[in-house]
C-alpha cells in the first residue's frame, strides 16, 4: 500500500506531465508495478500515462525492452547499464516521450558486498535528450525501499517535465 503523500506526488507529476505534453511510460523491476499503479491512482493519468513494463526477470528485461542478455552477463541486472537499456528500449517500444526504468535489490536478501540491499538504479530517457542515470542506496525493509524507489523515479520524471 503505498502512503497517501506518494500518492500526492503522484498527482503532482501528472498535473506537470499533462500541462507539458509528456507522455510516459515506466520499466519497472524492483517496484514490479508501483510505480505505475501509484500514477494510474491519479484521475486524468490516462492522458499522461502511456503503459508500464513490468521487467522483473532477465528474460522479461530482454523481451519485452530489448536489453540485450550480454549485458545483464557482463555487468548484472542491477547496474546503470542495465537500467540505460531498460529506459531506452522503453521509449522506443512504446508511444511515450519520456520513460523511467528502475533496477535495485529490496531485499530483505539477495545482496552482495558490491550491490547492497537498497541497491537501485534508475534512467530516464526523453525524445531528443541524453539518458539521466542515478543511483541510491535506500534504507530501510522491503516497503521503505520500494516506496522510495517510488518516489525517485518521480523527481527523475519531473526533472525531465521541468525543462
Amino acid at each position: 500500500m503505498l502512503h497517501t503523500d506518494t500518492l500526492q506526488r503522484a498527482s503532482e507529476i501528472i498535473q506537470l506531465c499533462s500541462q507539458g505534453g509528456y507522455k510516459v511510460a515506466t520499466i519497472e523491476s524492483c517496484t514490479g508495478g508501483l510505480i505505475t499503479a501509484a500514477l494510474t491512482a491519479v484521475s486524468g493519468s490516462s492522458d499522461v500515462v502511456d503503459r508500464g513494463f513490468t521487467t522483473y526477470s532477465n528474460e522479461a528485461k530482454n523481451e519485452l525492452v530489448g536489453v540485450p542478455m550480454e549485458l545483464i552477463t557482463d555487468h548484472g541486472a542491477v547496474s546503470e547499464e542495465v537500467a540505460r537499456a531498460m529506459a531506452e528500449g522503453g521509449l522506443q517500444r512504446s508511444d511515450a516521450n519520456v520513460t523511467v526504468s528502475v533496477t535495485g535489490i529490496a531485499g530483505p536478501g539477495g545482496g552482495t558486498e558490491s550491490k547492497p540491499v537498497g541497491l537501485v538504479h534508475f534512467a530516464c530517457a526523453s525524445e531528443g535528450n541524453p539518458t539521466i542515470t542515478y543511483h541510491k542506496v535506500f534504507q530501510g525493509d522491503r516497503a521503505a525501499v520500494r516506496e522510495a524507489t517510488v518516489l525517485q523515479a518521480f523527481k527523475m520524471i519531473e526533472a525531465v517535465a521541468r525543462n
